[in-house]
């Protein structure tokens, strides 16, 4: 995988236009002028994380004694809910199940929403798949994560444009796409079974 398509691959798996009502939602209960450092530290907060597990990740395998193919099938399977529930989510949902009283800290925004288990995952798989290319994999995440943050930053200009039908049909869109993602990673664990 070149660096260009594991960008695309994060960022479609962080998908930033599919959380914009959850997020809107959750910062609707921040003060308005608070709203926008909330965002930022939640973004940097995320990014921290994924960080972690792409440099981390291999030695955290090693240490819970998991192999490659396990985490690549087990990532695949993670993704193929996330994405089912991309094209058909359930009724009800962060947005309108939980209500968030006080200011965001960690969870939800920046993790589950942005450094999700199946992001998580890949970054893992990424730096395990080729160790030589931590550079192409930081740079893969650092594209992802910035074109999601400029998204959420205007989220509320998107929602206006787009409206809650059109954040659907693209995320939506975004769904189909990432069960052929993992479908692959699904595939590829299991061929690495066999060899």
């Amino acid at each position: 995988m070149d660096t260009y398509a594991a960008a695309l691959t994060l960022f479609l798996i962080m998908d930033p236009l599919g959380n914009i009502p959850i997020f809107l939602s959750v910062l609707n209960q921040v003060e308005a002028k608070r709203r926008v450092k909330v965002l930022i530290r939640e973004l940097f907060i995320a990014l921290a994380l994924m960080l972690v597990f792409l440099y981390l990740g291999p030695n955290i395998l090693s240490l819970l004694g998991l192999s490659t193919e396990a985490v690549s099938i087990s990532g695949g399977l993670i993704l193929l809910i996330i994405a089912v529930r991309m094209i058909f989510p359930s009724r009800g949902g962060v947005s309108s199940d939980d209500e968030y009283d006080a200011e965001p800290l960690v969870v939800p925004l920046a993790t589950p929403m942005i450094a999700g288990p199946s992001i998580l995952a890949t970054l893992v798989l990424l730096a395990e798949s080729d160790p030589t290319r931590s550079t192409d994999w930081l740079v893969a995440l650092l594209i992802a994560w910035g074109a999601s943050a400029l998204i959420l930053l205007a989220s509320q200009g998107f929602y206006k444009v787009l409206g809650k039908r059109g954040l659907k049909a693209i995320e939506r869109l975004m769904g189909m796409i990432l069960i052929s993602i993992a479908v692959q990673m699904l595939i590829n664990g299991i061929l690495a079974l066999k060899v």
